[in-house]
């Protein structure tokens, strides 16, 4: 068993369980021991999911334990591995997923899958280096430019591909069913206060929190039956964040230490208990604060995000209007 973390304490109350109770649940990046993804799945099998659909790509190892896990616990919980970027692997795990719950589509989806930057000074060239050739600075920025893009193209590919995909995918199949589905899609609150040197995973976070929006208009009258919100979390300690955990450099702008992943778990159940039609649409945001004198005791409340667009005319173009055909 490749467990890192103590399941037992995936295990919260019946005010948090009801968001996941009865619900036939899938995760995208939920195979990775010690991730967000890993926490979802053991909140959700642990308080009562009827399934637990535990996504993965190259996670396997760590991915089938979580699901050897989940059953030895009695739950009804299966493997899925696809690449989320490519349709139609992800397409081929659609009867699958069906067939493993009750031949019904997933009625809540969890868009969790994700990829961060080891960072790079977006805007800036390299250092030079004393000595240097002019040609090896040439070849050293040419790598690092490839490199540092290619990075974030993976990012941005897995971040908002998958999560498009997810969720055209899995709308599709609730309409054709006529079964309910809440999908949620988890972002980051660098997605609005953004961090240095990771472009790629600022920017993915950051579009992820259109889609419930763009989602409600394309459904139109059935939008009643499929209903989405964004999460916007913190730091927690995971795989990709573990190292910076010990540096208040990097979060400490944020909150006073990170969050353990069975505390976010345990938020993102007490979230998920609430109305459906309260989260509609919505952008809540995570935050974390030092509750009283006791080092590293914290306390958690939700903020919602509400973004505020103004448009005025711009002065020189309302002196200067174009006006077409033009006038004889």
């Amino acid at each position: 068993m490749a467990f890192t973390v103590d399941p037992s304490k995936f295990r919260f109350g019946p005010e948090h369980a009801a968001g996941v109770a009865g619900k036939r649940v899938l995760i995208s990046g939920a195979g990775k021991d010690g991730s967000l993804g890993q926490a979802f799945a053991l909140a959700a099998g642990l308080n009562g999911a009827s399934h637990v659909g535990v996504h993965f790509h190259s996670s396997y190892n760590d991915g089938l334990d979580l699901v050897g896990y989940l059953r030895d616990q009695g739950v009804d919980a299966f493997p899925v591995q696809a690449d989320v970027t490519n349709v139609g692997d992800l397409w081929a795990t659609r009867t699958y997923v069906m067939e493993r719950m009750g031949g019904k589509p997933p009625n809540l989806v969890i868009c969790n899958s994700g990829l961060t930057e080891k960072g790079y000074s977006f805007g800036r060239s390299l250092r030079e280096v004393e000595g240097e050739s002019r040609a090896m600075r040439r070849a050293r920025v040419r790598q690092a430019f490839i490199g540092n893009l290619l990075e974030s193209r993976s990012v941005l590919d897995t971040k908002i591909d998958g999560f498009l995909a997810m969720t055209h995918l899995w709308s599709g199949e609730s309409l054709y069913a006529n079964e309910p589905l809440q999908l949620v899609y988890i972002s980051s609150r660098q997605a609005i206060d953004p961090g240095a040197a990771v472009p790629g995973y600022t920017i993915a976070n950051w579009a992820v929190l259109q889609l419930p929006r763009v989602l409600d208009v394309n459904l139109g009258k059935s939008a009643s039956l499929v209903s989405a919100f964004s999460v916007l979390f913190p730091f927690v300690r995971t795989g990709m964040t573990d190292e910076y955990a010990a540096n208040p450099k990097v979060f400490g702008r944020w909150q006073p230490r990170m969050l353990e992943t069975h505390e976010a778990a345990q938020c993102f159940l007490q979230a998920l208990a609430r109305p459906r039609d309260e989260l509609r649409g919505s952008m809540v945001e995570l935050m974390v604060e030092p509750d009283g004198d006791e080092k590293g005791r914290v306390r958690t409340t939700w903020k919602t995000v509400t973004f505020g667009i103004t448009e005025t005319l711009a002065p020189w173009s309302e002196a200067a209007p174009l006006v077409f055909p033009p006038s004889s």
